[in-house]
C-alpha cells in the first residue's frame, strides 16, 4: 500500500511520500514513490504515485524516457505550455499502460490501475496540484480543497482536513504531514517509512529542498510522541459523558 499527500499553499507546494510496497507480509520492499522533472528557470513537476508498481514504474519510465528523447509531433512533460497539458498526458501515458494488459481481462486491468498527484510551475503561470485517477480523468486543487491524497488516506486525512491552512508556515505544514503520516503509519503496516519529502517555493522555478526522513530521524520521533501525548491530554480535558445523566 501506500500513502501520499500534497499540500497547495500560498506560497508553496509541499510533497511527502512513504516508501513502501508489500506483495504479502514476507515480501516487504521500499521503493520511491516521489518523481521530479524540472528546466531551471523554467519549469518544475513532482509526481507521486500510489498503486500497482509495474504500471506506476511503466508511467514514470516512459515520460522520462520521452523526455529525453522527444518525438516530433508530441510535446513531453518538459514541453507541454501548460500544467493542465502535463496532467492530461500523464494521463494519458497511465491509460496506455493500462490498456497494454486490457486484452487479460477486466480483473486483470482492475489489478493494474494507479492514482497519481502531480504538482508544480510553469514560467509565467501559478503552482497548481492536479489528482490523477485510475480512468484517466482528473481534478485540480482549488481553495476549497486545497490538498490532496493518495493511497490508504483514510487515517491521515481528518488531521490534514481540519488543521490545514494554505497560510501556515512551511515549518508547520511539514510538523502537520508528519502527524497525518505517524497516524497512518501507526494504523496501516503496509504504509512504512522512510519518508520522501519537497518543498517547492512558488515562482522559484528550481527544484526545491528535497530530503528523506529516515526511521530513525528524532524530529519526526519526537513529533509523534508529543501528537500521542497530546492527544491523551485532550481526552481527559474533554466533559465527561455519564450514563447516569441520561
Amino acid at each position: 500500500m501506500t500513502y501520499c499527500a500534497a499540500l497547495k499553499m500560498n506560497d508553496h507546494l509541499v510533497f511527502m511520500s512513504d516508501t513502501r510496497t508489500n506483495a504479502g507480509v514476507d515480501n516487504i520492499s521500499v521503493f520511491r514513490k516521489m518523481f521530479t522533472w524540472s528546466v531551471p528557470g523554467e519549469r518544475v513537476i513532482t509526481l507521486m504515485t500510489a498503486g500497482n508498481l509495474a504500471t506506476t514504474q511503466a508511467v514514470v519510465s516512459l515520460l522520462d524516457e520521452r523526455s529525453k528523447a522527444p518525438e516530433e509531433r508530441d510535446p513531453t512533460l518538459l514541453q507541454v505550455p501548460t500544467l493542465f497539458q502535463a496532467a492530461r498526458l500523464i494521463a494519458d501515458t497511465l491509460n496506455e499502460v493500462v490498456n497494454a494488459h486490457a486484452d487479460e481481462g477486466q480483473d486483470a486491468e482492475s489489478a493494474f490501475r494507479a492514482t497519481l498527484i502531480m504538482g508544480g510551475q510553469i514560467k509565467g503561470m501559478e503552482p497548481r496540484l492536479f489528482l490523477i485517477y485510475p480512468e484517466g480523468n482528473f481534478i485540480e486543487a482549488s481553495t476549497e480543497t486545497p490538498f490532496f491524497q493518495i493511497g490508504e488516506t483514510k487515517y491521515g486525512r481528518p488531521i490534514i482536513f481540519r488543521a490545514f491552512d494554505p497560510a501556515m508556515s512551511v515549518e508547520q505544514a511539514l510538523r502537520l504531514l508528519c502527524v497525518s503520516f505517524d497516524s497512518t503509519l501507526r494504523a496501516n503496516l503496509s504504509v512504512g517509512m522512510p519518508l520522501d519529502v519537497h518543498v517547492y517555493e512558488a515562482n522559484s522555478l528550481e527544484t526545491g529542498a528535497e530530503f528523506r526522513i529516515e526511521e530513525s530521524d528524532a524530529t519526526f520521533a519526537a513529533i509523534s510522541e508529543a501528537w500521542g501525548s497530546a492527544l491523551k491530554s485532550a481526552l481527559d480535558g474533554l466533559p465527561e459523558f455519564s450514563v447516569h445523566s441520561r
